[in-house]
């Protein structure tokens, strides 16, 4: 008897794509003889939300008779407007989602969606590895308790929790067993980690101790950051790991103080400059990324240059541009809006910067040697999250080579193996 197969189609963060591996196990385990589209959605904007329909109408057409289940932080937030659509079988809460037996016997109702609000607990899952990739994503955290007014991801995820570390401990052995030479540390909030446990121990204690734990470990990586969490355990570690991949992502979302204020962020323009600036002076060959969104409400030309400055003054490399998405319930939403061709041409601004500023990072790794995680088709990242082919390269997914970087063709290096 064949085994009914389950796809699940992900969208938006790192942790969703934890979490689609672990539904894809449940799913498999279940025996419940259906075959399961599962469509992992994401809410950050609205045009992730716009890209989730599109793809639940394609993949209906593609899988007339298979069960379509909706989840994720858009299915949480308006699980109403995914139940309407006639393509759809099931919509599950982001804590529903990761229960077994909502696929071992799905419940008869159309909507399965909780009060995310109440959520204590990270349940835990183990997973035994991630298809098609080298890396493997842990989740540390969930939920978020701080309320920017631009964002709606705290109504999907709930209040901030976190994995206790013996559970991350004996998640990463078995996926460095599996044969992984990378892990990503992840969640809604990374840097609040621990603040919920007993004795509050931070993520600088977390990284620290996993190492420790894990001598076999070859690379740890972090997922985006809150500057104003960033403190000096956590420093300490970056400084004092060499297994933690000096790429450090910042969620910075804006370079000018006024607009900060309107995001209810909790950090300054001047407080992101300092961090850089520690972080560069404990770690010198330190790589920054930085979320930037560009159009947030009543954004001048004046504010959006300070943002556009800021990739400058810190140095930022590794940039993720968001153009404003007004995201019904929240604050932002009923603020004087920026033009949309204004916002569209702002970003543009921003990508065009973030990409010249990687182009010149890329072009002073030239000659230089690097640690390669090996991906798939020759080709891999290095420890600054850096693109590279390596020509020849036997290595199987996970494998980390040793190379010389020889040149830069179309935004990825070109590197040969070293003995």
């Amino acid at each position: 008897m064949t085994t009914p197969k389950s796809t699940v189609v992900t969208f938006g963060c790192r942790l969703n794509a934890y979490e689609s591996e672990v539904m894809k196990e449940h799913a498999r385990a279940s025996e419940s003889g259906v075959e399961t589209v599962i469509v992992n959605t994401c809410a950050v904007t609205a045009e992730a939300e716009r890209q989730a329909r599109q793809a639940i109408r394609k993949l209906r057409r593609q899988n007339p008779d298979a069960r379509i289940v909706v989840t994720g932080c858009a299915a949480q937030a308006n699980p109403d407007s995914f139940a309407q659509m006639p393509e759809v079988d099931q919509v599950l809460g982001n804590a529903e989602k990761m229960q077994p037996q909502v696929f071992a016997a799905p419940p008869p109702e159309r909507i399965v969606v909780g009060d995310i609000m109440q959520v204590r607990e990270v349940a835990s899952h183990l997973v035994s590895g991630f298809e098609g990739r080298a890396r493997a994503f842990v989740e540390v955290q969930q939920g978020c308790d701080h309320r920017c007014t631009f964002c709606i991801i705290p109504f999907g995820r709930g209040p901030n929790r976190s994995v206790p570390m013996g559970r991350i401990v004996d998640q990463i052995r078995e996926l460095v067993a599996g044969g992984y030479g990378e892990v990503v540390l992840t969640g809604v909030d990374v840097t609040a980690y621990g603040s919920d446990l007993p004795g509050k121990p931070g993520l600088g204690q977390l990284v620290r101790r996993l190492l420790a734990a894990v001598p076999e470990l070859p690379r740890l990586r972090l997922s985006s950051l809150d500057p104003v969490e960033v403190d000096e355990d956590l420093l300490r570690a970056m400084a004092e790991e060499p297994r933690l991949m000096p790429h450090f992502h910042l969620s910075v979302q804006a370079g000018d103080d006024t607009i900060l204020k309107r995001m209810k962020r909790r950090h300054l323009r001047a407080d992101v400059i300092a961090l850089a600036a520690r972080i560069r002076a404990l770690r010198p060959d330190s790589v920054l990324g930085a979320d930037i969104i560009a159009g947030f409400p009543t954004e001048d030309a004046a504010m959006f240059q300070n943002s556009l400055d800021l990739v400058d003054e810190v140095g930022l490399t590794h940039l993720h541009v968001f153009p404003f998405s007004a995201r019904p319930g929240t604050p932002a939403a009923k603020m004087p809006r920026v033009k949309g061709d204004e916002i569209k041409r702002r970003a543009a601004a921003l990508r065009a910067k973030g990409a010249a500023a990687m182009d010149q990072l890329l072009r002073t790794r030239i000659g230089m040697t690097a640690r390669v995680l090996m991906e798939q088709d020759g080709q891999g990242h290095s420890e600054h999250y850096l693109p590279v082919r390596v020509a020849g390269c036997a290595a199987t997914p996970g494998g980390i080579v040793s190379v010389r970087i020889i040149a830069l063709e179309d935004g990825v290096l070109i590197a040969e193996e070293t003995t």
